[in-house]
């Protein structure tokens, strides 16, 4: 039995939105239903473009359908269109090194306060260290892209980059400050040329570079990168004590780099 198309009426909504409404006869699958309904609904409606199709059974082989169209500036932002925003906030971090160590003072009990290096916290167990506020920088890019670039293959892209760092300059920042964290996307409309809305999440850190840690000089660390102390028991001359000093530091490679060119958002 051939699948047939009848239209019951138009109503247009505004100047901006429209709805046609038709039956759908000979076929018990909804897929066939849209897919017929796709093939004779007009495209366009009044300069309006198809956005959506709504199938609802109402009788064996018969399909109530629905048909609405809306402004293409609404529903198909131009290719290149982007948005943008960011959030600076402050996070969490454990450290076990200060900056500076402003002042030290003794009890009549010992000689002079021990001088730990910068070390906070120091313990017969070990370096216990401190939880401070360091500034977050979160930003999300959402661009708007053509089927012809969204394939199965752009999707794997975005798959293997999330988790990555940059490994050039990207958006103001340089090679290794820019983590990838996902991205989210959505399509919205029937038609094929309808655009992606893909949403890019990063967030920065700093290169550093002539850190001090002890008697440790010259550390560079890039902004992913984790960096270590390893502590040792020594000697206090001035204290007549033994304490636990820092004697090396460690910048490990944590996340894998990546190409954000890839992206297709620019860099």
């Amino acid at each position: 039995m051939a699948i047939t198309v009848e239209e019951k009426f138009g109503r247009v909504l505004s100047d901006q939105s429209a709805e046609l409404t038709f039956i759908v006869r000979g076929t018990d699958s909804d897929i066939a239903a849209r897919g017929e309904l796709m093939s004779s609904s007009p495209s366009t409606h009044n300069g309006l473009k198809r956005d959506d199709i709504e199938v609802e059974e109402i009788a064996p082989g018969m399909w109530l359908c629905v048909v609405r169209y809306a402004s293409s500036s609404q529903t198909s932002p131009e290719i290149g269109q982007s948005s943008f925003s960011f959030e600076m906030r402050g996070g969490s971090q454990h450290i076990t090194q200060s900056l500076q160590t402003v002042a030290s003072y003794a009890s009549s009990d010992i000689a002079a306060a021990p001088d730990f290096r910068g070390a906070i916290g120091v313990t017969s167990e070990g370096i216990d260290g401190v939880d401070i506020t360091v500034p977050i920088y979160t930003f999300t890019e959402t661009h708007y892209l053509s089927p012809e670039v969204v394939t199965t293959a752009y999707k794997g892209t975005l798959f293997h980059l999330t988790g990555c760092v940059n490994n050039g300059s990207f958006k103001g920042l340089a090679a290794g400050e820019c983590l990838f964290l996902g991205a989210t996307g959505a399509r919205r409309g029937t038609d094929p040329d309808d655009l992606w809305e893909i949403s890019f999440a990063f967030a920065g850190s700093p290169n550093v570079s002539g850190l001090t840690i002890g008697d440790i000089t010259g550390v560079t660390k890039k902004g992913w990168e984790y960096l270590w102390i390893q502590y040792q028991e020594a000697e206090d001359t001035a204290a007549k004590m033994l304490i636990r000093k820092p004697i090396a530091a460690y910048v490990e490679r944590v996340y894998r780099d990546g190409n954000f060119a890839a992206l297709g958002i620019g860099v």
